[in-house]
């Protein structure tokens, strides 16, 4: 086991990132987080953690960052985006930067990087791919570099606003979702994701390997399963309402929604290539290899992980 010391994280101010600064400086970690500087933006004064101004395409930032360092977590990745060049430079290129960075140093430190299953499928969209290619830029840069990638599936959880709207819905009673019953996926709170990169920060285990994992819920879940679960723990309703949505309709709204950002210059969420990775029929995980390799083991199921994120109520 390696005792605590000094490692750098890249996304801290993101969702998963605010957890995981949460969890590595509970666990003695000093953290040198990197962030990109902007008018009137200053990171919150936090224990054991040193914030650097920079970005991913700055060399001489990530090799502060890094430097000095047992280990680094790249988590910083971009989900909204209407072109391929709104994912690359951080999603694709990111990877290759911070671990070419890493590589110069005398002592090398580990690299952890926090990729997304639908790198699985890089086909389906500019952010699979993007996401694909991050971790071939990752792989590419030194034979010597001690890495490890994590995919996981979606991720709820506190400060999470992507699927904070569904999980609104299904509190009042109702879910639109698209039509059809045929998918299959995995999910995971973040509180999960959080101790699996202690875990593995602890183990000191599974370089040059790419693990997926899960909350453990065998063969994932279904749309059903899903609304009877977070039903019982967001509304208390014997049943919620499905409210099923053409899916010629729902691609109508994503060229639409395209459109308009290419025009108005916004990063859209819902696009043709998000609704491909939403209708894919397999997004199921199996934690087998990284608790092999690791000993991680999830905890947090999806009733569980609900009341604990939104048990007092919705943010605003």
């Amino acid at each position: 086991m390696i005792a605590p010391s000094r490692l750098a994280l890249t996304g801290a101010t993101g969702f998963i990132g605010i957890a995981l600064l949460k969890y590595l400086t509970g666990a003695g970690w000093q953290v040198r987080a990197l962030y990109r500087p902007r008018s009137g933006r200053i990171p919150p004064c936090l224990p054991g953690v040193e914030w650097l101004p920079g970005s991913l395409n700055d060399a001489a930032a990530l090799n502060t960052l890094v430097a000095g360092t047992d280990a680094v977590i790249h988590c910083a990745g971009v989900v909204r985006g209407a072109v391929q060049s709104d994912f690359d430079p951080v999603n694709a290129a990111g990877p290759g930067n911070v671990a070419r960075a890493a590589a110069k140093q005398m002592l090398v430190p580990r690299l952890l990087l926090i990729s997304s299953l639908a790198a699985r499928m890089p086909l389906l969209s500019h952010y699979a791919g993007s996401k694909w290619r991050g971790e071939c830029e990752l792989k590419a840069v030194s034979e010597n570099l001690r890495w490890t990638i994590l995919r996981p599936p979606a991720v709820y959880g506190p400060d999470d606003r992507e699927l904070l709207p569904l999980f609104r819905c299904i509190a009042k009673g109702y879910a639109p979702l698209p039509a059809g019953t045929n998918r299959r996926f995995s999910l995971i709170h973040v509180d999960d994701l959080a101790l699996a990169v202690l875990r593995w920060l602890e183990a000191d285990a599974g370089y040059g390997q790419t693990f997926e994992l899960d909350d453990g819920q065998p063969g994932g879940y279904s749309w059903d399963a899903v609304l009877t679960l977070a039903g019982r723990s967001l509304c208390k309703a014997a049943k919620v309402r499905r409210i099923p949505i053409p899916v010629s309709i729902l691609y109508l709204v994503a060229v639409t929604n395209l459109t308009a950002a290419r025009l108005f210059g916004y990063a859209p969420m819902l696009t043709p290539g998000k609704l491909r990775e939403i209708m894919h029929p397999d997004w199921v995980c199996d934690n087998r290899a990284i608790t092999l390799a690791t000993g991680w083991q999830p905890s947090v199921g999806l009733e569980m992980g609900l009341t604990r994120t939104y048990g007092k109520g919705f943010p605003e």
